[in-house]
């Protein structure tokens, strides 16, 4: 009569919780990762243009399709009710609009 229970590794859990969550996971964080890179595009170029460093603007069609694909994004995200990215997502908006702003009316 053995009283220790000896652990057991079963292994088609750890297989099912790699192809599902873990799987999920890094995914939604490529995702996220990717939201906040197409962010970033324009960023430089306007902090630059903030600072005096250059007076060369980024091209419109960039700034549009940007501005686009980001608007699309939110409204999956809204849809998903995922709110990691419609925080991130709106708040890189308001930062972009910020700048800009403060370029327009500088």
């Amino acid at each position: 009569m053995n009283k220790f229970k000896i652990p057991t590794i079963d292994i088609l859990k750890i297989s099912e919780f790699c192809k599902t969550k873990l799987t999920e996971a890094t995914a939604e964080t490529i995702h996220w990762i990717a939201v906040i890179v197409i962010h970033a595009s324009t960023i430089p170029t306007l902090l630059a243009v903030m600072s005096g460093l250059t007076d060369k603007l980024p091209s419109i069609d960039l700034v549009l399709f940007t501005w686009a694909g980001l608007s699309l994004m939110f409204i999956r995200a809204s849809i998903l009710k995922d709110m990691l990215n419609i925080v991130t997502i709106g708040f890189g908006f308001i930062v972009h609009a910020i700048i800009m702003a403060l370029i327009l009316f500088k």
